[in-house]
């Protein structure tokens, strides 16, 4: 588990982290999301026991990132955005290198570095210097050597930058299983899709500070009152425009062309549950043949847009993310 109160950091005047609360349970992943500069390197890295805070406090893995940085990062797991590999060893010796520095025995650093060499597909290269590794095996090197020691709590950041799409698929089917082996792992990444798809709570970071926080669904829905829905016809919509607005429920009514297929009726609604039975009963009424019916609440990338654009002062999304990660925050404090 990963807990957090207060947590902040200074560089002389600079505060690069400010009141950072958040938990993060065994068996779930926290995706932080947010511009160059906003403080999610910095957090990473005081969470790993690497910087000590100015304020604030944190147990990762029930260690105190204050008194006890050492056993802290004992139990985790770390890679960086720029990896910092020895390119003059080959993966064996440098694995098992990082193996004899976390106390592995030398028969348990045999059999994790055959079975990370496997599971990453770096076999072939056991005999290679690093040196002229592509960017993508690099990556899988640096992963390796974050799970050498199988560690209780993981801390990615872009873990699947410069890898191939096979190969990214890879990494996150891994993290996957990593969070189902009830690791606790912070995600650090630009590609809001990868947030979506791993992480139990997406966490958005802004002049480091905490401005949103929650499950991904939820925080499209909390994003945006209202609902995007698109009706997919076999023949065109036999409803004009003017009687689809009269109905109750509905704003912002319009017909989107479908690529030389009939046009898709796409509308806005707060209220789905009144307005779409009455929208589809109209239209079956008029004969209307329907395919098929898509709700849609803002994506991701609409959230993240509304938040890096509210103003200091307004209050973040809130919510509890069932245990994952419980926050109370408000920009501007």
């Amino acid at each position: 588990m990963i807990e957090a109160q207060a947590l902040t950091r200074r560089f002389g005047t600079f505060t690069a982290v400010s009141q950072l609360s958040f938990r993060v349970d065994d068996g779930s992943i926290l995706a932080i999301l947010g511009p160059n500069g906003a403080g999610k390197t910095t957090t990473v890295r005081m969470l790993a026991g690497l910087l000590a805070p100015s304020e604030g406090d944190a147990i990762v893995a029930g260690y105190d990132i204050r008194r006890e940085p050492a056993a802290v990062r004992a139990c985790v797991g770390l890679v960086t955005d720029v990896p910092g590999l020895f390119e003059q060893m080959t993966v064996p010796a440098y694995l098992d290198f990082f193996g004899s520095i976390y106390g592995l025995s030398t028969s348990e650093r045999g059999r994790r570095i055959d079975d990370l060499l496997a599971l990453f597909e770096l076999n072939d290269h056991r005999k290679e210097k690093m040196a002229g590794f592509s960017k993508g095996m690099k990556q899988k090197v640096a992963l390796a050597r974050a799970l050498i020691h199988e560690p209780a709590v993981l801390f990615l950041d872009e873990p699947t930058s410069g890898l191939d799409p096979l190969s990214a698929r890879t990494v996150r089917e891994l993290i996957v299983q990593l969070k189902h082996a009830s690791r606790s792992i912070i995600l650090c990444t630009h590609d809001l899709d990868e947030a979506e798809r791993l992480a139990d709570v997406v966490a958005i970071v802004r002049h480091g500070r905490l401005v949103a926080c929650d499950a991904p669904a939820a925080l499209r829905e909390q994003a945006s009152g209202e609902m995007l829905v698109k009706i997919e016809f076999v023949d065109s919509c036999p409803l004009p425009l003017d009687a689809l607005q009269a109905i109750d429920g509905i704003n912002a009514p319009q017909f989107q062309p479908a690529n030389g297929l009939p046009p898709v009726l796409e509308y806005h609604t707060a209220r789905p549950r009144e307005a779409n039975p009455r929208v589809l009963t109209a239209l079956i009424t008029a004969g209307a043949q329907i395919i098929s019916v898509a709700c849609e609440h803002s994506s991701l990338e609409d959230v993240y847009a509304s938040v890096m654009g509210r103003r200091t002062g307004e209050l973040v999304l809130d919510g509890s993310a069932n245990g994952s990660v419980a926050v109370l925050a408000q920009e501007g404090e």
